[in-house]
């Protein structure tokens, strides 16, 4: 069958798609009846010979007008999504466009667009998910910038927060290292995040990363982007931040002034405070390829774990160098409960026994010193003989014989007198427990460290209890 301008006329004009094409200077030579009932058009007459700008069809025509210039250069593009104002209202569309040839000549182009704002919301009404990066944030990348045109947006970002894939994260990081562009690797895990799945459901666990991750674009938005590993953990590629003072103050502002880590959440049936724990190296200071640089941030993420969660660590080669995560692993909670029983054991007496269970205490909860209150309300340290506080109320702070707490809100609530020793000697976080010899309280241990919202697991909790327990017989 011979193709007539009747019959192209017939097949574009039956398309659902909104269809046109355009002049070397970007000047519409026409459209199909899709894209007039589109945009409420009785003819074509009212477009022909403008260009996009003219029109005033996008809040930032610029990205618009280079994306037609890269066609008219002979590249073609395939479902670009973007945006288009339509009676005053902001959609959202796909677009693909392909150069017009005559003979070797590109004379124009020709592109089709469809609406897809309708799916956007329904999805986020449906699933939450949420979409942090456009084709023009990703662009600023020359990565992304390579490789826009050719794939979709929703095959480079993870479906649920927004944020680059894991896929696409790592490949970033690749094309970064091959044109030795230095910057800074983040990983971050968020603490207890299995917590709150279990005890306020999946739902709320999605609410949590989308919450953190849209947190960390805005942070790092203009110069850097966010990826997500798997699960809870989180990339950030930081192309700004490469000096130790200048990583140090990222962190203490993500930290301490940001929107991202160390948030209240709420949910229907709850709320939960989110915090993390983040490792870092930078390339090509610290590694000049990605396997020793992944190496290098995981390393950094396992010790700020080791350190109670909640914290950052920046990798230094002269502090951590020689460090082996395998010799400093913490072996299985029954391995420790039977080596702190043995060490106890040794030997004889309350004191000496205390004595001989702090240095396994202090590798295995990263504490420098254990802390007993008598009945008679007297708190002294098993090491520094010189310390010595009142903290005769402690026992108003127990609910149960265990608690732990990441600030000391409610010691200050319920046992002033126990705050006001800890504040005294610069304590924020604790651990106590009581030591129990069948109904009678006969005192206190408590691990008090000088680190805000340091957050205390429940095999520590659990090392600390046992240790109570080993005690006990001594009374």
């Amino acid at each position: 069958m011979e193709m007539t301008v009747d019959l192209f006329d017939s097949i574009i004009n039956t398309s659902q798609d909104c269809v046109f094409w355009k002049d070397k200077e970007r000047r519409f030579l026409g459209v199909n009846q899709a894209f007039l009932d589109y945009y409420g058009f009785d003819s074509a007459d009212v477009l022909l010979g403008k260009t996009d700008e003219d029109m005033g069809w996008h809040s930032d025509p610029e990205p618009y007008k280079q994306d037609e210039l890269r066609v008219l250069s002979g590249k073609s593009t395939y479902k670009v999504q973007g945006k288009c104002i339509i009676r005053g209202e902001e959609r959202d569309i796909i677009a693909s466009k392909r150069p017009l040839y005559a003979g070797d000549e590109i004379v124009g182009l020709v592109g089709s667009f469809v609406d897809i704002t309708d799916v956007i919301r329904r999805k986020e009404k449906n699933d939450g998910s949420q979409v942090l990066y456009t084709i023009d944030k990703l662009r600023k990348y020359s990565f992304f910038d390579r490789i826009i045109d050719e794939i979709s947006l929703e095959e480079i970002l993870d479906p649920l927060t927004g944020i680059l894939s894991r896929s696409y994260s790592v490949k970033f990081v690749n094309s970064l290292i091959s044109e030795n562009k230095p910057f800074t690797f983040i990983i971050i895990d968020l603490d207890n995040f299995k917590f709150i799945n279990d005890t306020y459901g999946h739902n709320a666990g999605d609410k949590v990363l989308m919450s953190v991750t849209k947190g960390l674009a805005e942070y790092t938005d203009g110069f850097g982007l966010v990826g997500r590993f798997g699960g809870d953990e989180l990339l950030v590629i930081d192309l700004k931040n490469t000096d130790t003072k200048d990583k140090t103050d990222f962190f203490e502002n993500l930290y301490g002034n940001s929107q991202a880590l160390r948030i209240s959440v709420y949910f229907d049936n709850g709320a939960a405070f989110v915090t993390g724990t983040s490792g870092c190296a930078s390339f090509p200071k610290d590694a000049d390829n990605f396997t020793d640089l992944f190496a290098l941030i995981d390393k950094t993420l396992y010790l700020g774990k080791n350190r109670g969660r909640n914290c950052y660590t920046v990798y230094e080669e002269d502090k951590h160098k020689d460090i082996e995560i395998h010799k400093i692993a913490k072996s299985g909670i029954f391995t420790n409960m039977s080596r702190l029983k043995a060490d106890v054991e040794k030997e004889k007496g309350f004191e000496n026994k205390m004595k001989n269970a702090i240095s396994d205490l202090a590798e295995m909860l990263q504490i420098t010193d254990l802390y007993y209150v008598s009945k008679d309300g007297r708190m002294r340290a098993v090491l520094n003989k010189e310390f010595e506080g009142d903290a005769s109320d402690i026992g108003e702070a127990f609910e149960n014989d265990l608690f732990a707490e990441s600030t000391l809100d409610l010691i200050k609530r319920y046992a002033p007198v126990f705050y006001d020793t800890l504040r005294t000697n610069g304590f924020e976080t604790v651990l106590s427990v009581r030591i129990r010899k069948e109904d009678e309280i006969c005192g206190y241990l408590v691990c008090a460290v000088k680190r805000s919202l340091r957050i205390w697991q429940e095999n520590e909790c659990a090392i600390l209890y046992y240790l109570a327990e080993l005690l006990s017989e001594e009374f």
